[in-house]
C-alpha cells in the first residue's frame, strides 16, 4: 500500500512513525511545503522566540531517522491538486500516486486586511519558522510593540517582548482577553500577570487601521487614539488549511470533516491535526494542540492499517508567559459553573469548570498538582463536589 502524507508538521511526523511502528513496510511519502524537516511549533512563540531554544532542539526527528525508516521526506514541495479518482497528488515537483492519502495541512494565521494596513512592513504573525525568523530581529529593547489580539499567541508574544525590554501594548476588541477560551477568573489572573510585568492591556478596544507608508508607524483605535508602533504582532486566530481538500471535493465542516476514525468523505483520504474536524458531542470540533495532533494522527495510522478504533480526544494545552506556566486539561465549552482555587505563591491558582455538575476542564497557573489531578479526574469521568474544591486541604483526596 502506497501512503502519502501531505503536510509535514507534528501530525505528519507522529503518523509516519506510527505507521512504521505498526508494521507498514510499503512506500511512505511525506510532503512538506517548508524547507525545514518537521519541528515543534509551540516553542516558536515561547523559548525559540526568546532565544532560549536552538533550531536543532525544535526538530522532531533527526535526518537519519527518516532515511533509516525508508520514508521519502519531500521538503520545500507544495501540493497543488488532488485527483481523487486517479488517486494522485500533484505538487510543484511532480505527481505522487497513493492508495491512502492523509492530509495534515495545519492552519494558517489570520491577518488584518490589506486595506487596514495588515500587509505593511513591520507587521507580523506567528505560526512557522519563517515568521519567527522575521520577527526576532525586530524585538529590540526600547521599541514600541502593539500586539493585536488577546489570545494565547498574542499574550505569549507580549510576554517575550517585555522580557526583551520592549514597550508593549496589547489591544483586544472583546470585553476581556481570552474571552473565547477561558473563564473571567482565568482572564483576570493572566491580565494581572501581564500588568505586573509592565504590559498595557486595552480591552473592549477596536482598531480602525494600521498607519504608515513604507512601514507601520502606528495603530489607530476606534476611539480616536493612535498608539505609536515600531512593529505590530497580529494574534487574531488561525484558519484551517482546507483549500486542497475543497478543490478535491471533500466535505468541509469547521475544517476538513472526518468521521470518528479520521476518514474524510473520500474513503481513500484521511485527515488529522489542526486542519481536521471530528465528531464530538453532536458537532464537529477541531483541536489546535500538539496533543490533539499526535493522538489523532496515531489513530488515523492505526485505521489506515486496518486496526480500527475511534479517536477519543483527551485535550490538554499549555502556555508559557513570563515565568508562569498555564496548563489546561479538558474542554470548557458550555460550562455553567466555575470554582476558583487559590494556590501557593504569586500568580498561582486554578479554575475548575463544571457543566451540569460534571467536571469538564481545569485551568492551572503555576499549579502543576491541580493540573495533574484535574486531568486524571476528567479522563476518569469523575467529578468531585464543586463545593469542596476551593478549600480542600489536599486535592489528591478528591480522587478517592
Amino acid at each position: 500500500m502506497r501512503i502519502v502524507i501531505v503536510g509535514a508538521g507534528q501530525a505528519a511526523a507522529s503518523m509516519a512513525a506510527r505507521l512504521r511502528a505498526k508494521g507498514h513496510d510499503g512506500p511512505l511519502t511525506v510532503i512538506g511545503q517548508e524547507p525545514a524537516a518537521p519541528y515543534q511549533r509551540p516553542p516558536l512563540s515561547k523559548a525559540y522566540l526568546l532565544g532560549d531554544m536552538a533550531l536543532d532542539r525544535l526538530t522532531l526527528r533527526a535526518p537519519e531517522w527518516w532515511r533509516d525508516q525508508g520514508i521519502d521526506l519531500r521538503l520545500g514541495e507544495t501540493a497543488t491538486a488532488i485527483d481523487a479518482q486517479a488517486r494522485v497528488v500533484t505538487t510543484d515537483a511532480g505527481d505522487h500516486p497513493y492508495d491512502a492519502l492523509a492530509l495534515t495541512l495545519g492552519a494558517e494565521p489570520r491577518r488584518l486586511p490589506a486595506a487596514m494596513g495588515g500587509d505593511l512592513p513591520g507587521t507580523h504573525v506567528i505560526r512557522d519558522l519563517a515568521d519567527i525568523d522575521a520577527l526576532a530581529p525586530e524585538l529590540t529593547a526600547g521599541r514600541n510593540l502593539v500586539v493585536i489580539g488577546g489570545g494565547y499567541i498574542g499574550l505569549e508574544a507580549a510576554a517575550v517582548a517585555r522580557k526583551l525590554g520592549l514597550n508593549v501594548t496589547l489591544v483586544e476588541a472583546a470585553p476581556r482577553i481570552l474571552g473565547r477560551v477561558a473563564s473571567p477568573q482565568t482572564s483576570q489572573i493572566i491580565a494581572a500577570l501581564h500588568h505586573a510585568h509592565g504590559v498595557t492591556i486595552l480591552e473592549n478596544t477596536g482598531i480602525s487601521a494600521l498607519q504608515g507608508d513604507d512601514r507601520v508607524t502606528g495603530v489607530a483605535l476606534n476611539d480616536g487614539r493612535v498608539l505609536p508602533a515600531d512593529l505590530v504582532v497580529m494574534g487574531i486566530g488561525v484558519l484551517p488549511r482546507v483549500q486542497l481538500a475543497e478543490t478535491a471535493g471533500l466535505h468541509l465542516d469547521n475544517g476538513i470533516a472526518t468521521d470518528a476514525t479520521g476518514r474524510t468523505s473520500d474513503p481513500a483520504i484521511w485527515a488529522a491535526g489542526d486542519c481536521a474536524s471530528f465528531p464530538h458531542e453532536g458537532g464537529q470540533i477541531r483541536l489546535e494542540s500538539v496533543g490533539g495532533a499526535i493522538d489523532m494522527a496515531e489513530c488515523v495510522a492505526d485505521n489506515m492499517l486496518g486496526q480500527p478504533r475511534d479517536y477519543v480526544a483527551k485535550p490538554w494545552f499549555w502556555s508559557d508567559q513570563f515565568d508562569a506556566k498555564l496548563q489546561i486539561a479538558g474542554l470548557n465549552s458550555g460550562y455553567d459553573r466555575t470554582v476558583l482555587r487559590a494556590g501557593q505563591g504569586d500568580h498561582c491558582a486554578s479554575v475548575w469548570y463544571y457543566r451540569q455538575g460534571r467536571l469538564i476542564a481545569v485551568d492551572a497557573l503555576n499549579d502543576a498538582r491541580a493540573y495533574m489531578i484535574g486531568k486524571r479526574l476528567i479522563e476518569a469521568g469523575r467529578s468531585p463536589d464543586p463545593d469542596l474544591i476551593a478549600d480542600a486541604p489536599d486535592l489528591k483526596a478528591l480522587m478517592t
